[in-house]
């Protein structure tokens, strides 16, 4: 072969595919152009093609015109992105390669021109500008705060911890405070390091054929009586050894599976209730306890018969919509409570359709008072189940009172032959307890369905996307505070109020905090509900869909992982190509910032319903007043389709895809805005780890959190940040522990400053928030976590249960 042919067409094959790309680039740029957006890729593109015309012909100065190219883009991604390093490469990297393939001697030593070497020398000086630019990248640490925090001091007062000891983990937040605090000290940030799998449990409970998509195992085990108790997430629960892991029993409520309306299949987790732990100033009145104290000696006898079936209990929800009560010793059902056992939630429903109430958090307890709620099918029509809460007798199952949102004054139970009002705003999370105040705390939900809003009803939208007080004893309102307005976003309240009480320049105050999807953190004086860090109404912007509207203003927490507002600039791709479409997909869309309403021409929820926090809340370290979070930021698209214009029958299964909003003027598509790849479309990180120390109310430190080995395309661990959902842990030794990223990984952090002590793979997906307790047989501290995935996220599913421990020789006293 003649090689100065052979090299002439190397050069013109170069040539013709810097003509396709850049007639590719230029196409888009007109569309982005068009749409108000940036002209460097109309710009880019035509000078990509120009010079691959050149090249084609074997001239010279096509590679001339390609460097010029190339240090444009440098000096344009610069302008727009700094030096973040993730945001560089999409930018520029394609380009690069490119341009070091045209330096190449076989690629372009025959061009034309042979006396002129400036073509080479314009492009290596370009190769060496991008170059230096994305290596300067590399030390750009824009998106971490670096910060630390004191130990907590020596010899100090121990923090009151309700209705747990050091050892247990008695309700699923650890205490009915729903701190997520455990107080053992073992695993310290000098030891963690040497955390090994002590055991593994699989419960054999895996998704079934007639599931729905959003089938996940979120359970966050309880420690106490001597056992582990955990649900699944088709409701079997069982007891294990917490030293060993084996089953001691199982109960399986056989719910139906069968029904095609479940939208959820999930189990949090249990409640326990032994009425010997509660303290003497815990809550006394109850409805049932406060009839005439000459109670018949037959009816003492009654109630003593009844405890003495089952004294201490597990209450657990079950997805068709009951609450089964077991003999936690035994497993076997409490045949004197309810109706044999269990509580039907069903009763006074006007919509009874199987899968529409679905009680996915365990029960919050009081001395007396059992209180349950339950969520609603997202999204279906509007006429779903209501979303009252109800208070029954925890030793009888009868119903104590009932507060319905849309009708909050009459809490006496509900009379026979009368029903709720439907749709009422629901609260599908956990509550938290204060028994010394008396005061249960509900994280609200909405009225759905939820992304349009024009038939609310007037007294359900007061309590609506609230932090609600009610009286254990009454179901009375004491206070509320609605943290978004006629909330048409999905910005329900997921995370568990997590009960506090914090230094403040006027001394100690009784705090509640209440992380939001919106990305505020409220702290507000749990007894009265007044803020105690400052809150403001702050304009919104306006123009709902039709038929609806928008509150002129919305509340801001002066505490608060909002995002910024999104730019066109913050769009993101693996490559050039990916992210031009990211930018179309961005400026084709309606946004005027955060609580943009819905609209029929496609609007982005930035942050969108998935949340800044979601139902994990956050985890407080009382004694080193530290909170710990994982704010996730993914941009959603929210798009309404006239009811003319489209029919849709059911629901996806889950809370994404096309929704049909049955009986409103629209149905709603809701996803997350991302890349041909799949991948999202705003640029990392997406995840983090972040601390504020509760003196202060300031951030202390926020790292990104964990890789995209298991969503990439490719199993690369590139630590770009990633989205989590579940909760961290604090614990008494200083470690903080999370598993929820989405890289199936379990992660120790240094809770003075966020570093990453010790990981470890998991064999699925850690959606669950961990806990830990100390052995009752042998005095160690145990870290368990479930890793059993979650359907709607793609995150590997498993049934395993996981427990950690350091080796014996590495244990500390283990007097706790």
């Amino acid at each position: 072969m003649n090689t100065k042919s052979s090299t002439g067409a190397i050069a013109a094959i170069a040539g013709v595919i810097l003509i396709l790309l850049g007639l590719v680039f230029a196409a888009g740029g007109v569309y982005l152009a068009s749409l108000g957006g940036s002209w460097y890729y109309l710009l880019a593109g035509v000078g990509i093609v120009i010079s691959g015309v050149l090249l084609a012909r074997r001239r010279r100065c096509g590679l001339s015109l390609y460097a010029l190219v190339l240090l444009a883009t440098v000096v344009w991604s610069i302008y727009e992105v700094r030096f973040d390093w993730w945001q560089l490469v999409p930018r520029i990297s394609v380009w690069w390669v490119l341009a070091v393939v045209l330096l190449l001697p076989f690629v372009n030593r025959k061009l034309g021109e042979p006396g002129k070497r400036s073509g080479n020398a314009a492009l290596i000086v370009a190769v060496l500008a991008g170059a230096v630019t994305l290596a300067a990248g590399l030390f750009n640490t824009t998106h971490d705060l670096s910060g630390s925090v004191a130990d907590a001091p020596q010899g100090g007062d121990k923090v009151a911890d309700p209705g747990t000891g050091d050892k247990d983990w008695t309700e699923y937040g650890h205490s009915s405070y729903g701190d997520r605090y455990a107080p053992a000290s073992q695993i310290t940030p000098q030891n963690v390091s040497k955390l090994k799998l002590a055991w593994t449990f699989h419960t054999g409970d895996f998704k079934g054929p007639t599931d729905p998509g959003e089938i996940a195992n979120e359970v966050t085990p309880l420690k106490v009586n001597g056992k582990l108790y955990i649900c699944t997430p088709h409701n079997i629960v069982m007891a294990l050894d917490p030293d060993t892991g084996a089953e001691l029993w199982r109960y399986d409520p056989k719910i139906n599976r069968d029904a095609k309306s479940y939208q959820h299949m999930i189990c949090r987790g249990v409640s326990y209730y032994d009425p010997a732990s509660f303290s003497a100033d815990a809550d006394v009145a109850t409805a049932s306890s406060a009839e005439p104290a000459a109670a018949s000696s037959a009816a003492a006898a009654a109630h003593a018969a009844i405890m003495a079936e089952c004294p201490r209990r597990i209450f657990a929800p079950t997805a068709d919509a009951t609450v089964i009560a077991l003999n936690a010793d035994t497993g076997k059902p409490c045949e004197s409570f309810g109706d044999h056992g269990k509580i039907d939630l069903t009763q006074g429903m006007a919509m009874k359709e199987r899968g529409f109430l679905n009680p996915t958090s365990p029960p919050a307890i009081s001395k007396h008072v059992l209180i349950q709620a339950a969520s609603v099918t997202d999204n279906d029509s509007n006429f779903e189940p209501s979303g009252v809460i109800r208070g029954y007798d925890v030793d009888t199952g009868k119903l104590v009172w009932n507060w319905d949102p849309s009708n909050p004054e009459d809490t006496a139970p509900l009379a026979p032959g009368k029903v709720y009002v439907h749709n009422s705003p629901n609260s599908w999370s956990v509550s938290s307890v204060d028994d010394k105040a008396g005061l249960v705390y509900l994280p609200m939900g909405l009225q759905t369905p939820d992304i349009w809003g024009g038939q609310r009803n007037p007294q359900g939208e007061k309590y609506a996307t609230s932090i609600v007080a009610l009286d254990v004893n009454t179901g009375k309102v004491r206070w509320s505070f609605q943290t978004v307005h006629h909330d048409v976003w999905d910005m329900d309240i997921g995370g568990q109020p997590s009960l506090v009480d914090i230094d403040t320049p006027q001394g100690k105050q009784p705090a509640l905090i209440a992380s939001t999807k919106t990305g505020n953190i409220f702290v507000l004086n749990r007894l009265t509900g007044q803020p105690i860090v400052p809150v403001t109404e702050e304009p919104a912007p306006q123009g709902a869909a039709e038929g609806d509207h928008v509150s002129p203003t919305q509340p801001h927490s002066a505490l608060s992982f909002s995002p910024a507002k999104a730019k066109e600039s913050d769009m993101w791709g693996t490559d050039p190509f990916s992210q031009m479409i990211c930018r179309i997909e961005f400026k084709k869309l309606r946004y005027d910032g955060q609580f943009t309403p819905p609209s029929v021409q496609g609007s982005l929820a930035y942050p969108g319903n998935y949340g800044v926090f979601d139902w994990g809340g956050v985890s407080i370290d009382p004694q080193r007043q530290l909170l710990i979070a994982n704010p996730n930021y993914l941009a959603f698209v929210s798009k309404l389709y006239p009811r003319a214009s489209i029919k849709v029958e059911g629901g996806s299964g889950t809370e994404q895809g096309l929704q049909p909003m049955k009986g409103t003027p629209f149905a709603v598509d809701l996803h997350p805005l991302l890349s041909p790849l799949g991948i999202p479309c705003q640029s990392p990180p997406w995840g983090y780890m972040a601390a504020v120390d509760l003196r202060t109310m300031k951030k202390v430190w926020m790292h990104k959190n964990g890789t995209v080995v298991d969503s990439a395309p490719l199993p690369i661990p590139l630590p770009l940040g990633v989205p989590s959902l579940a909760g961290s842990m604090t614990t008494g030794g200083g470690v903080a522990f999370m598993a929820a990223a989405l890289d199936d990984v379990l992660r120790a952090y240094d809770e003075r400053t966020g570093k990453v002590l010790w990981s470890t793979r998991l064999p699925a997906g850690g959606q669950a928030t961990p806990m830990s307790y100390i052995s009752d047989k042998t005095g160690r501290q145990y870290v368990v976590i479930m890793a059993g995935g979650h359907g709607s996220l793609g995150t590997k599913m498993g049934d395993s249960l996981e427990a950690f421990t350091l080796p014996e020789s590495s244990d500390q006293a283990k007097s706790q």
